[in-house]
């Protein structure tokens, strides 16, 4: 099958492919020559050398090479003949780099091969190039066998296993494993082999490696990293003569417990995070990174190979604890098959002999493991699977591609199967009937389904009353014009602490997405604060409001979360218009709203600060920001708790008609302290106005000569009226000298 065809068929039926690219071009017909001789050229350092390359006979190439010397071996690459320096060059001599097994382009290749012969295991390739997102749920493709396994499937073809579990050696093990919780490793499994010798990888094995990102090392790093990528089941290989103690612990690590990786990276560890030890402390941190101390030097001869099965949730908690993500760490995330560890092993049967020529094994396997029953059959109804589909697929076709797939398939029952599922696909993969008509629809593909609407009755859903109350606070704000943002539920401690909050007061985050991000909010205001740092760099005034849940820790069982809204009006001046604003729209949420004076909380500037009540219950908080949590400009804010403020708002009023008779208005102005709200001012006038008043508003205060210092004078405009006739000039006389005599009552200063 063409490589375009099969990119295209993989991503139909089981992931997303992402490219295809070519490797290894120049291995098209390249084979072993021996130099025969080799004649400088003059005016470089290029050279005429005379190659026998067996099957191309004798050939004439130039080579710029400094290790191109008569005798050498190296690959012969026939790609036409170029004439260099004047010299007529047929074919070339290549380096490791130009031919794709590693990236060593200092020289050209040295082979151990006789003239004419093929580099075993080197030839053109393609590489598909699949979504690491589309296979988040597949711990079994994170491995080429799982997607030959698949393709296999997908084409009809039989699959040849790489594993022969005949060769897992029997009898006394020669090191012990002991796991003190088999819920954070389900199991571990260790081989011993002695007479080893490190040395490069044999060629095959690193253009393999190579042409999947993976640098060779040597032949038992190597050997672990291919299988690793051919099976999906990371290993690691310690020094044997470096580990202390015949037995490997696997255990949380202790506090103050310290390791320096493979990286060369020294990690602090916590009880949270899963090592690897022998006598003397941590050898590895689970799943993630070998250690530095134990690992594979040219002077190793003894090595213990192992093959683990961890907790995906406690390798991905270690590694964003320690932001160390690695190859093994992205496939022990995605909880891996606990029967794979016995299959590295045998492939290490199977391999470690060619590459390390001598190498024996020294003892039988240690494995220990969580015995665990095999997975419920599950029982899929044929009928049901047809309708889920939205076609009909005859029970052979579909035992067939279950089959296919490698799962069991039995039938109990007339038009109902009993699925058995593979251990590679039990790992949080497939364990109900739902999931077994995705792989039924996969394989026949859903471009076969003819879409159609349900065949379902559509009902109203009942009023979310929540959410068509916030919808119209989203839309009230949007018509003052404020523009909405969106902030993630999460803060930081010294986003906490700059608003005076303590970080154990907040729920905290056990696998937080970065490590700003550790807390969830008690407020929407610190998420606030940085739109408003953010955008002040780019404007200079703005306003912002969102709509969204404070969560708050309870003494026992979950948070409460309460909906609220937070609204800023930036600007760079004295900040007293954005109040204003601020004041006017909390009116405009609910009629009969009030703002009260009210002491500073300590984020909130000192002298500005107050409490939004609604029938006397605080619903809100009204302030500008501390200075020193602004660098420059003022910013107020409103805070509103939306569940109050629906709880209290009331039913929607009956129809009133308009008065039909003129009323009549005049102004007072109320000479008081400074200090002294203008709120509590208009209170006492509204109230001495007594039911004849249609209305009060707010007209001006002014300080100054001629009042002492100390006073200010605020003054309103006062209308009133009646429904059933026109008052007259004495009536409204009465009414404003009523006003003037009690407010005088109350030792106030009025001017008329």
């Amino acid at each position: 099958m063409a490589p375009f065809d099969l990119e295209k068929l993989i991503t139909m039926k089981t992931a997303e492919c992402e490219g295809l690219e070519p490797a290894g071009l120049l291995l098209e017909g390249a084979c072993a020559a021996r130099i025969v001789s080799v004649e400088a050229m003059p005016g470089g350092h290029n050279v005429k050398a005379v190659v026998d390359t067996g099957a191309y006979g004798t050939k004439t190439v130039v080579c710029g090479a400094p290790n191109c010397r008569p005798g050498t071996v190296s690959a012969y690459a026939p790609i036409g003949k170029k004439v260099i320096q004047g010299v007529e060059s047929d074919g070339m001599l290549a380096s490791a780099a130009e031919l794709g097994i590693n990236d060593d382009a200092a020289g050209i290749i040295e082979l151990d091969l006789p003239p004419g012969a093929a580099l075993p295991g080197c030839r053109p390739d393609s590489i598909i190039e699949i979504d690491n997102k589309s296979i988040t749920h597949r711990p079994d493709l994170w491995g080429h066998h799982g997607m030959a396994r698949e393709v296999a499937a997908i084409g009809r073809k039989p699959l040849r296993d790489p594993v022969d579990l005949r060769l897992v050696p029997k009898g006394p093990a020669a090191v012990k494993v002991s796991i003190e919780d088999l819920n954070l490793c389900p199991r571990y499994s260790a081989l011993v082999f002695e007479n080893v010798t490190i040395r490069p990888s044999p060629p095959w094995l690193q253009y393999r490696l190579t042409s999947i990102g993976l640098n060779p090392i040597n032949n038992i790093v190597d050997f672990t990293n291919l299988v690793m990528a051919e099976l999906a089941q990371p290993t690691h290989a310690f020094d044997r003569d470096l580990l202390a103690g015949d037995t490997i612990f696997i255990r949380p690590a202790r506090a103050g417990e310290r390791i320096t990786a493979l990286n060369q990276e020294s990690y602090s560890l916590d009880p949270s995070n899963l090592v690897i030890a022998d006598g003397n402390g941590p050898v590895a941190i689970a799943g993630v990174i070998g250690g530095l101390d134990t690992g594979i030097t040219g002077r190793t001869t003894s090595i213990v190979l192992e093959c683990a099965c961890f907790n995906a949730a406690s390798v991905r908690r270690t590694s964003g604890r320690l932001k160390l993500r690695t190859d093994a760490s992205m496939r022990f995330e995605k909880s891996q098959d606990p029967e794979n560890t016995v299959r590295a092993i045998a492939r290490a049967m199977a391999l470690l002999p060619e590459l390390s020529p001598g190498i024996r094994v020294v003892g039988g396997i240690a494995d220990q493991h969580r015995p665990s029953a095999p997975p419920a059959p599950v029982r899929l109804p044929l009928d049901w699977m047809n309708m889920k589909l939205g076609r009909t697929v005859e029970p052979d076709e579909v035992q067939d591609i279950l089959e296919r797939l490698s799962f069991g398939v039995s039938r109990p029952e007339p038009r109902v199967f009993s699925v058995t599922v593979p251990s590679w696909r039990a790992t949080k993969d497939v364990s109900v009937k739902d999931d077994l008509v995705e792989e039924v629809g996969r394989m026949v593909g859903y471009d076969s389904i003819v879409p159609a609407p349900p065949a379902v009755l559509a009902s109203i859903p009942p009023v979310n009353e929540e959410r068509v109350f916030e919808r119209e606070v989203r839309g009230l704000f949007l018509a003052l014009g404020f523009t909405e943002v969106y902030n993630y539920s999460f803060v930081s401690e010294a986003a906490a602490a700059a608003f005076g909050w303590k970080p154990e007061d907040h729920v905290g985050v056990a696998n937080p997405i970065a490590s700003d991000q550790n807390l969830l909010r008690l407020s929407l205001l610190p998420g606030i604060r940085n739109n408003i740092l953010d955008n002040s760099k780019h404007f200079d005034s703005f306003r912002i409001f969102e709509i969204g849940r404070e969560i708050r820790k309870q003494p026992q069982g979950l948070p409460e979360e309460t909906p609220h809204l937070a609204a800023a009006v930036y600007a760079k001046d004295d900040g007293q218009a954005g109040l204003f604003e601020l004041k006017h729209a909390a009116e405009c949420l609910l009629e009969g709203i009030e703002v009260r004076q009210a002491a500073a909380l300590g984020y909130e500037h000192p002298a500005r600060a107050a409490e939004i009540l609604y029938q006397a219950e605080v619903i809100g908080r009204l302030a500008e920001l501390h200075p020193r949590l602004i660098e420059q400009g003022r910013a107020a804010v409103l805070d509103v708790d939306l569940d109050r403020l629906r709880a209290l708002r009331r039913p929607p009023g009956k129809y009133t008609p308009f008065r039909r008779y003129p009323g009549s208005a005049f102004d007072l102005s109320v000479v008081a302290g400074e200090r002294e709200p203008a709120a509590e001012l208009r209170k006492k006038l509204a109230g001495f106005a007594g039911d004849m008043l249609e209305s009060i508003e707010f007209v001006r205060q002014y300080a100054g000569p001629p009042l002492p210092p100390g006073n200010k004078s605020v003054s309103f405009r006062l209308t009133v009226g009646s429904s059933r006739r026109t008052l007259s000039l004495e009536e409204v006389g009465a009414i404003r000298a009523g006003i003037i005599e009690r407010m005088q009552a109350l030792g106030y200063e009025l001017r008329v």
